[in-house]
């Protein structure tokens, strides 16, 4: 059953409806601005609902602003979680909003932005306003906003470094956009809890002191999402995944070795081996950290994994994920937000996806029994398809290794300044680029063919072959796919992670195809064409599923 959609240009009585019954499921892709108040709320609003001569929709907090409402103080239509509507489709506006999302206004500005998009400023212009009902500078000026406004309640950092961490240019602008944006001064809203909630290490104490050194800082937060949350299965598999001098899967001494986390990796497993959802036990979800590559260095996560209620304890609407983040400076602050969103989908709609496949007879039972499940990102785009290359035809253990030898011999060197990272800092494409593939066979022990296809991948990307969250997917599928030794699986394994498509699907999948009781991938494509826009969801339930069942078949 196809998903229900909101693309614009929106229905006024679809969306007069939806707020007219408070449908908390267009939270987020449909705003309601009231012109008798001047006021923008979320269509869940408990107030009471306007006259329709009064209402007009907008698709985005920014067109709401753009077009003089300020925010709602009683719905916080500014405090709602992400929405991977635009992730859908590759056109060039769903491309624009993914690269302003993740902060491009702010690294290049809108002609660095527009020339990415390899069209015009004024033509860029026109298609977002046109289609968003704002201009890219007033959708990255919302971003900034509504970041500094969870910075204010959830941290004790001063207004001027909120200012700088949300990314603004001066504490004048950060003043006139928070006033634009909520009607009142930044000195006015409310600052929440003075301690953010957060992660701890054995024997290391509480990690919410932020910020702890003006050289590091360290801020912690609760990252929105909606409810249900799948922390038990999103945290397996970032256990199982985890890359040595990358990611420390939290133990009894909380090291970060091959050994200990080997052994993390297949207990955090097991949560995807049971059909059913045992209770979240707070002994076996020791915090994780993960290296985050920002503009500043690496920067690292720090996630509290038992602080994360069980599915069947949680909101029905959203809850906070609490995270710490350290930092090379507090500039990094949104790059590094954004980075951990992708990673565990936090923009997600659980209910959205459950119900483009609630009468699905195959995914049907499978969403049921795991609600919350999630499709977690790539931190990295390169480092992932180059660890996607290496970890072809092998198990997760020796892809682990594999991928750990990677980081060890092409990591970029650490800045002799500034440094203070636990994690080592990206892999250089270009530094693998320029070896030759006999080098990188002996430095990672790996097999001739191997070693030409992750050189030849290197050198693609090196080049500048796009594969971020704002890449053009059809020609860099098309790129991927001419380099000797990728084919159709690797492609959408990294259209899935990297691009962040969820209707990616590697539909020549050994288990995807086993789960679904056929022999070949173009079966596998006409039995998932009706899970359209969601088969990247569609394929993490399968292989959930699949593995789960295996396990209960060989313990019976």
């Amino acid at each position: 059953m196809p998903a229900e959609r909101t693309d614009l240009p929106l229905s006024f009585d679809a969306c007069y409806r939806a707020a007219s019954g408070r449908d908390r499921r267009w939270d987020g892709r449909v705003y309601l601005g009231v012109t008798s108040t001047g006021i923008y709320c979320r269509p869940s609003c408990p107030a009471r609902k306007p006259k329709p001569e009064n209402c007009r929709f907008f698709p985005s907090a920014a067109a709401c602003v753009a077009a003089g409402f300020r925010a709602c103080k009683r719905c916080r239509p500014d405090a709602l979680p992400g929405s991977r509507d635009w992730d859908h489709r590759s056109d060039l506006v769903s491309r624009a909003v993914r690269r302003i999302r993740d902060g491009a206004v702010d690294t290049v500005g809108v002609a660095g932005l527009a020339r990415d998009l390899a069209v015009s400023e004024r033509h860029l212009r026109r298609m977002l306003q046109e289609e968003i009902g704002a201009t890219p500078l007033q959708l990255a000026r919302t971003r900034r906003a509504h970041a500094a406004r969870a910075l204010i309640e959830q941290t004790t950092l001063t207004l001027s470094d909120v200012a700088f961490a949300a990314g603004f240019g001066s504490v004048r602008q950060f003043g006139e956009t928070m006033r634009e944006e909520f009607g009142v001064a930044p000195s006015e809203l409310a600052r929440g809890s003075r301690r953010s909630p957060a992660a701890t290490r054995s024997g290391e104490g509480p990690l919410g002191d932020e910020p702890f050194s003006p050289e590091h800082p360290r801020v912690a937060l609760r990252l929105q999402t909606r409810a249900p949350f799948d922390a038990e299965a999103l945290r397996a598999f970032l256990a199982a995944h985890a890359i040595p001098g990358r990611d420390e899967i939290g133990g009894a001494a909380g090291g970060s070795g091959t050994a200990a986390m080997a052994a993390a990796a297949a207990a955090s497993a097991s949560a995807l081996d049971t059909t059913e959802h045992a209770p979240f036990d707070p002994s076996t979800a020791a915090a994780t950290s993960h290296a985050l590559d920002v503009p500043g260095g690496t920067a690292s996560v720090t996630i509290a994994w038992a602080e994360i209620p069980p599915v069947h304890a949680q909101p029905e609407t959203a809850l906070g994920i609490p995270v710490v983040l350290t930092l090379p400076s507090l500039a990094d602050t949104m790059p590094a937000i954004q980075l951990v969103r992708h990673m565990l989908d936090l923009d997600a709609d659980p209910t959205q996806v459950a119900a483009a496949f609630a009468l699905d007879p195959v995914l049907g039972p499978l969403v049921a029994a795991r609600p919350g499940l999630r499709l977690p990102g790539a931190r990295d785009p390169h480092e992932f398809a180059l660890a996607t290359v290496l970890g072809q035809q092998v198990s997760l253990a020796a892809a682990r290794t594999l991928q750990g030898r990677l980081v060890a011999a092409y990591a970029d060197p650490a800045p002799l300044e500034g440094g203070g990272s636990q994690f080592a800092s990206r892999v250089c494409a270009a530094r693998i680029a320029a070896e030759s593939p006999e080098s990188i066979k002996e430095r990672l022990r790996i097999t001739g063919s191997r070693a030409e296809t992750l050189r030849s991948l290197a050198a693609a990307l090196a080049g500048g072959l796009d594969i971020g969250r704002g890449a053009d997917r059809e020609r860099s599928r098309v790129e991927l796919l001419a380099i000797r030794g990728i084919g159709p699986w690797t492609v959408e394994l990294i259209a899935m992670r990297a691009f962040g498509d969820p209707d990616a699907y590697p539909a020549g999948d050994l288990i995807l195809r086993r789960a679904l009781g056929v022999q070949s991938a173009a079966e596998a494509e006409r039995i998932a064409e009706q899970w359209r826009p969601y088969r990247g969801y569609a394929t993490q339930f399968l292989w959930a599923g699949f593995l789960a069942g295996a396990t209960a078949k060989e313990t019976a």
